[in-house]
């Protein structure tokens, strides 16, 4: 007999949390990547209890308890029930206070969530450093390696340090191509038992190598961790957490502009390792043609430009065989000569044949010559020239972050006319996971919703169970506030779960109420003895859902980080939706039904006297 009764609030309680997973699904990159296994396990379990539950739990039931079940309640609960029946009956004789005191906790925690920093995924500590050494365009690989052996012996001079390697330049399949005058190292740290102060922090450590250094000359460095480094890389096309894009036409004008940001970015409070993209400084040896000297002797553009590409680039001059393999002979200048611009300016000319014996000049005589520097590179995207500036976060989170540069930059820094300035890094992926998610979200909560009115056949008491989803919310926001732990998609995951939560903890003290309506019992008879006897169920569903996440909201080891911002959602938002089902719920049910059965004031008497044991 009991099966039956439990069937239709068992198979929406688990709709519902089903339902409310949807939106992780909808996530997608790595955010989707990290989470979708967590909500298809969840999703999977629960099809596979809700199973169990309608076929075989009965069944067992039936075969195995033949005999009725003495029902005994231990200490703890009765404990819990003498603790819960004053507070109810204060609850329930000041609905009003109750109600407008849980209006302004939600509305406050709203006014709290406004004021949270935000960043995509915690910044994991994998234990070790990446570093990210630019050096000027133009550095040869033997300038480079000298450099590179510099640094190493420098970072390899802290005590905390294991060892260290690096990567320079492009390897013979480019995969990762880069110039020799970039450099990737990779600082293996010791365990923190055989630093001189296990105690101490890495950022702190951090801070001190950056100093060291800074005194090597030549360089620019970039601190960050190896896996996050490549991480920010694949998805945002640049190293570092933010990224400030500069697009126009005029080469100049952007690196003027991205100029002016990196100065205003490097004043923004946590702004660390603040780059501008290398655009310029690559020498370039120009050879500007004296059209008119060149006329003068009887020469062309092309006679000269032939005579400079044979020099520089070499000419075929013939074949060497080997076998079956044929090599081709070019001929042209020693390296050293076609690096010395005096040099190339001796370089002969042959004047047009006149009848007599050939005539010669140099080059410096119809040309000028000059090393300057010139383009590095140019960037493009979606068709468009792009310089960026590159920065990242230490000490604060991205999303306040990149709020104030924005207005620091709006003020101080606008772009000029025909350009613009977009921004990317993590913060990019931030965005696009916030705004799928501020649609799928409502769209899964209105479904949600919709199975509460089918399930109760009413809007009213449909609405009374929902309302469990913003006081949930409140303590969830609450207690990341409190442990200092901004918004992030993991919190926005711990959120998600937490509705299915408490909306099943409502659900199931609303539909034991109207079951004890159904069977004769007046409102307020029918309230007081609900929220008695679903005591128990709604705190054992707490406790199970709060433990089970405790170890992670706890966790200290690698990718703790990841973890921790759902865990204390889903705790802080248990304990304030159990604090909702247990005080304020009842309080707003019988606000909701006070015309029905003759009334508030008709079955109020019945509160401090219920008319059936509880």
């Amino acid at each position: 007999a009991g099966a039956p009764r439990a069937r239709r609030p068992l198979l929406y309680g688990q709709l519902i949390i089903m339902v409310v997973y949807l939106p992780v699904f909808a996530l997608t990159g790595v955010e989707g990547k990290m989470f979708h296994p967590m909500a298809f396990t969840v999703v999977a379990a629960l099809l596979g209890a809700m199973l169990l539950s309608l076929t075989f739990v009965p069944a067992a039931i039936a075969q195995f308890m033949t005999a009725r079940v003495a029902e005994h309640e231990n200490r703890v609960m009765a404990a819990a029930r003498r603790a819960y029946a004053p507070l109810l009956r204060h609850a329930l004789d000041n609905r009003a206070f109750v109600a407008v005191a849980a209006a302004l906790l939600v509305a406050l925690s709203g006014l709290l969530a406004t004021r949270m920093g935000s960043e995509f995924v915690p910044s994991l500590d994998e234990g070790d450093i990446a570093l990210h050494a630019l050096r000027i365009p133009g550095t040869s690989l033997t300038q480079a390696v000298e450099m590179q052996q510099q640094l190493e012996r420098t970072i390899a001079a802290f005590p905390e340090v294991d060892k260290v390697f690096a990567k320079l330049g492009t390897a013979e399949v480019a995969t990762d191509p880069m110039p020799p005058n970039v450099a990737d190292n990779f600082v293996m740290l010791k365990p923190r038992s055989q630093w001189p102060d296990p105690s101490r922090p890495k950022d702190d450590l951090v801070r001190a190598m950056q100093e060291a250094v800074e005194r090597v000359p030549g360089n620019n460095y970039e601190f960050t961790q190896p896996i996050q480094m490549r991480f920010n890389e694949l998805i945002s096309g640049v190293r570092s957490d933010v990224a400030v894009k500069v697009f126009g036409d005029d080469m100049a004008v952007m690196e003027a502009h991205a100029g002016r940001i990196a100065a205003v970015l490097q004043a923004v409070p946590g702004a660390a390792d603040v780059k501008v993209e290398q655009t310029t400084g690559l020498p370039v040896l120009t050879i500007r043609i004296d059209r008119a000297k060149a006329a003068r002797y009887g020469l062309n553009l092309a006679d000269v430009q032939e005579t400079v590409a044979a020099a520089l680039g070499g000419r075929e001059a013939g074949s060497v065989y080997e076998g079956d393999r044929r090599f081709d002979i070019v001929v042209r200048l020693p390296d050293d000569l076609r690096a010395d611009a005096a040099a190339l300016a001796r370089l002969p000319i042959r004047l047009p044949a006149t009848g007599g014996a050939p005539a010669w000049l140099t080059l410096q005589e119809v040309a000028g010559i000059e090393s300057a520097p010139g383009p590095n590179q140019v960037s493009r995207e979606s068709g468009k020239r792009r310089v960026v500036v590159t920065a990242n976060v230490r000490g604060r989170d991205i999303g306040s972050f990149v709020a104030e540069a924005r207005a620091r930059l709006d003020s101080a820094a606008p772009a000029p006319a025909g350009y613009w300035v977009t921004w990317g890094g993590t913060f990019e992926q931030l965005q696009s996971a916030a705004q799928r998610l501020q649609v799928v979200v409502p769209l899964s909560l209105a479904l949600v919703f919709l199975l509460l009115f089918m399930m109760f056949g009413q809007l009213r008491d449909g609405l009374l169970v929902f309302s469990g989803v913003p006081f949930a919310l409140t303590g969830g926001l609450l207690a990341l506030w409190l442990r200092g732990i901004p918004l992030s998609i993991s919190a926005a995951v711990g959120f998600i779960a937490l509705s299915g939560v408490a909306v099943l903890n409502g659900l199931v003290m609303i539909s034991f109420i109207r079951g004890l309506r159904d069977e004769g019992l007046a409102l307020a008879d029918a309230v007081w003895q609900g929220a008695l006897t679903r005591l128990r169920p709604v705190l054992m569903t707490a406790l199970v859902a709060s433990l089970g996440f405790v170890p992670m909201a706890l966790a200290t080891g690698t990718g703790a980080e990841v973890q921790r911002p759902l865990a204390t959602v889903v705790i802080g938002g248990i304990l304030s939706s159990t604090l909702l089902t247990l005080l304020v719920l009842p309080v707003l049910y019988q606000w909701a039904h006070r015309r029905e059965a003759g009334g508030v004031k008709a079955s109020l008497v019945s509160v401090h006297e219920p008319a059936h044991s509880s």
